[in-house]
């Protein structure tokens, strides 16, 4: 008996799963191949390892477990990301917030990068990878010893620019040596911003992304309070804040600039028009 070909296979996939997109990542995933070479792949045959591989995913795929964790890799601007069941799945709105960050850090030549709660490290290594090898020190910080776990393998996966990163288990500016109080040029975050009981957080987010990472008080804003006030005193002077926030957010956590006396505050808003990223700076004499 012929083994199957990759074109029976995909379309066996998709019937089960219901989802054209989701059925063509797994097969690419499962014969180890890009878009473009599995495209030319479509009439070879099905190995038994694949196909098994395969099986295990659309398992887990029906059973209702995210994509990206079933592929255990997802794309986050010009990086290939282990992303599992330990860290937040990158999305499109964080991979703004990089680009805002690089822009302020391309205009400053920064020395100090800091990326406080990095989880999978997304937002830091796209930094450290996209700017210039020599002069900058990226920190990657985060309270999570399983976090940390996974953006140390994702930092490997960047080459040289990795020389560059610097990784620190703690809560939040505890997680920094004291020599950086007050001479970090860029900081940047995602930190949790989801009130405890908010109804609107999907279902499947809620089932399997880590809670510790999603959720901040009963407003949703406590670990915002921390990294907006910490950030007055760790900056140096006209160094700049950049941070996601929740669509609802805006007016609370521009206040919270204003009040600890960062300036030029600003709401930026995602691709979906909604408020989404806050960016400010110190003051600067």
């Amino acid at each position: 008996m012929n083994a199957a070909v990759w074109r029976e296979v995909l379309a066996d996939t998709q019937l089960a799963l219901g989802s054209e997109r989701d059925a063509r990542l797994l097969c690419e995933h499962a014969a180890g191949l890009d878009a473009n070479e599995f495209s030319s792949s479509l009439d070879e045959a099905v190995t038994q390892r694949m196909a098994l591989h395969l099986q295990k995913m659309v398992r887990r795929r029906i059973s209702g477990e995210p994509l990206q964790y079933v592929m255990g890799r997802w794309a986050f601007r010009h990086l290939d990301l282990l992303v599992d069941s330990r860290v937040l799945i990158p999305r499109p709105e964080t991979e703004l917030v990089a680009e805002i960050a690089l822009q302020f850090a391309r205009a400053s030549n920064p020395r100090v990068v800091v990326d406080l709660g990095t989880g999978s490290g997304a937002i830091g290594l796209s930094l450290a990878l996209e700017l210039p090898l020599d002069a900058t020190t990226v920190w990657l910080t985060d309270n999570s010893l399983d976090a940390l776990d996974v953006a140390r393998a994702n930092a490997a996966g960047i080459g040289r620019a990795s020389a560059n990163v610097r990784i620190a288990h703690g809560d939040w500016f505890d997680a920094l040596p004291g020599e950086l109080r007050g001479n970090i040029d860029v900081l940047v975050s995602n930190p949790p911003y989801i009130a405890v009981g908010d109804l609107e957080v999907d279902a499947t987010v809620v089932a399997h992304e880590p809670h510790a990472a999603l959720y901040s008080g009963a407003d949703g804003l406590d670990a915002l309070r921390t990294v907006i006030r910490g950030a007055a005193e760790w900056l140096r002077p006209g160094g700049v804040l950049v941070a996601e926030i929740g669509h609802r957010q805006g007016n609370a956590v521009r206040a919270l600039c204003v009040e600890t006396g960062l300036q030029q505050v600003e709401v930026r808003r995602d691709y979906a028009g909604r408020d989404r990223i806050v960016v400010a700076r110190s003051y600067a004499d």
